[in-house]
């Protein structure tokens, strides 16, 4: 379950073409994300890697990586 989620996240694949080689339906896996997510699960495991690396001093907080994207809005039907 975890790996399928996990190929969701990091493909770009949408739910509905989740591969069935996962051997759970695509449903499924979302379901199971979403509660997950509402747990914080994503969170914990987030802060759970953090600690470990920083426990092992391979944390370098010299330098941040900040990704955005800026699109321009349309007026009318343009």
């Amino acid at each position: 379950m975890l790996t399928a989620v996990v190929y969701v996240l990091t493909s770009g694949c949408a739910w509905r073409h989740l591969p069935e080689t996962f051997g759970v339906s695509p449903a499924t896996a979302h379901r199971r994300f979403s509660a997950w997510t509402e747990a914080g699960l994503w969170r914990r495991l987030h802060q759970a890697v953090l600690d470990e690396l920083g426990a092992r001093g391979e944390l370098d907080w010299t330098s941040a990586i900040a990704d955005a994207a800026s699109v321009r809005a349309k007026k009318g039907d343009r």
